[in-house]
């Protein structure tokens, strides 16, 4: 569950509110927790020319982490993390960037911060070390506008559909769901996986990466 302590600004996780306690329920059930940003918020001006396409083509306004400084990542993840850890009542499994969209300097913080479990698009990776637990795709829907969800629904019934490597990766958005057409190509997708694969958690990836090497 990737949980962004403020979103936009406008939704702050309150210690002692319900929602904090239905966190701290969940993670207790085994529920892996991480942190996914701060805002989800992009404030950042981007100078690079790769990192202003990303911002613009690759997501709304939403990449948090992809132009912060070092500095202001660590900032960010200190105190987030700190909060989120207080409320759950034990460490998170890791962060996850806005978009899967990280910085350099938000790379660099998170090395530092030794969070855990890392991820993007592609791959899953340990955050002190950099060693990769997993190179696998995310099979993700998008619902923000009819073309992205048409082409979300053909992407997942390709992925779903094709050989694929051993592990596969599932992201669903809490807006996802009011569609119809998306939860069922989501309720096809984990059942066609299920099929051919055991359903795990984030933290296995760590064991058996151990188990391998």
């Amino acid at each position: 569950m990737l949980v962004v302590p403020n979103f936009w600004g406008e939704a702050p996780i309150v210690a002692g509110s319900p929602f904090a306690t239905r966190l701290r329920h969940w993670s207790s059930r085994g529920v892996e927790i991480f942190l996914h940003g701060s805002e989800h918020r992009d404030r950042s001006r981007h100078d690079r020319p790769m990192d202003r396409f990303k911002a613009r083509h690759m997501t709304a306004g939403e990449g948090e982490f992809l132009g912060l400084t070092e500095w202001e990542a660590a900032s960010l993840v200190t105190r987030d993390r700190a909060l989120l850890e207080d409320m759950i009542g034990q460490p998170v499994t890791g962060f996850v960037a806005p978009a899967w969209l990280y910085g350099n300097g938000a790379l660099d913080a998170l090395q530092r911060a030794d969070i855990g479990i890392l991820e993007d698009h592609w791959r899953v990776w340990d955050a002190a070390s950099g060693r990769t637990l997993s190179r696998s795709p995310v099979i993700t829907w998008a619902t923000r506008t009819p073309a992205r969800k048409a082409s979300s629904l053909a992407v997942a019934a390709i992925a779903r559909s094709a050989p694929g490597p051993r592990v596969m990766r599932l992201a669903v958005h809490p807006g996802d769901v009011r569609s119809d057409r998306v939860r069922r190509s989501i309720s096809k997708t984990v059942g066609v996986l299920r099929r051919r694969r055991v359903v795990s958690r984030y933290a296995d990836l760590i064991v058996d990466e151990r188990l391998t090497a």
